[in-house]
């Protein structure tokens, strides 16, 4: 029983290294080290930095013109900021994406304030509309961007593959939920039924307008972090 034991952790340690070694080297043919600033342990150990990896990876083994960007900390009216999670500017306008990497069954509905996170043991939780959420970073894209035209604007609001969309009502054209595994489809399918509205340049443009917001300093993220924890012990409220 022993020397079987054995074995079998033998086994299990080969695997898990085949499996690292693989992600290890598809981390190094991504741009996202340079976009995040996030070295592969970091991503790979980090729930929030893999979901997001993920999405990046998923776009850019997309076809086309694009530049990604990610962890886009905007400056808002009030003097606070937005955190974008991702941002792919293309031909055909802004994909702004919101990566949700929940678990259980989702349920929710656009015109709603709250959504609800249910649990098989019956534990249900509520969260900010994702939908409302990244309304407010495309408004504050827009704005440091100068641009008015709502139709360049795609809001993607991406949920982990290891929850369920139970019952999600979306009635905007350019709002899309799904999970992770449809984003790619999705995203392909958009852009055969979108007109291009802007040239490579623009893209370019753009980007430049927005790469200095990537990489901010540890002083912006916490008083970003401390705006989300008032605004969430308002919403408890």
């Amino acid at each position: 029983m022993v020397e079987l034991m054995g074995m079998l952790f033998g086994i299990y340690i080969i695997v898990f290294g085949m499996l690292i070694l693989k992600s290890y080297l598809d981390f190094n043919n991504s741009d996202y080290q340079l976009a995040s600033n996030h070295t592969f342990w970091q991503t790979f150990f980090n729930k929030g930095n893999m979901g997001e990896y993920n999405i990046y990876r998923t776009l850019e083994k997309i076809k086309g013109t694009k530049l990604i960007l990610t962890n886009l900390y905007i400056p808002k009216e009030d003097g606070s900021t937005t955190e974008i999670d991702l941002v792919m500017i293309t031909k055909f306008g802004f994909f702004v994406v919101e990566s949700k990497n929940y678990s259980g069954w989702i349920f929710g509905d656009e015109k709603y304030r709250n959504w609800t996170q249910t649990f098989p043991n019956k534990k249900k939780f509520k969260f900010f509309n994702p939908i409302w959420q990244n309304k407010g970073h495309v408004k504050a894209l827009k704005e440091v961007l100068n641009i008015t035209d709502e139709t360049l604007m795609q809001s993607y609001i991406v949920f982990s593959n290891n929850c369920e969309l139970k019952k999600i009502t979306v009635t905007s054209p350019n709002v899309s939920v799904i999970k992770r595994n449809q984003m790619r489809n999705r995203v392909k399918r958009d852009l055969r039924n979108l007109a291009p509205k802007i040239t490579s340049e623009d893209i370019k443009f753009y980007f430049q307008i927005l790469k200095p917001f990537m990489h901010v300093d540890d002083k912006i993220k916490q008083l970003h972090i401390e705006s989300i924890q008032e605004k969430l012990g308002q919403f408890k409220n």
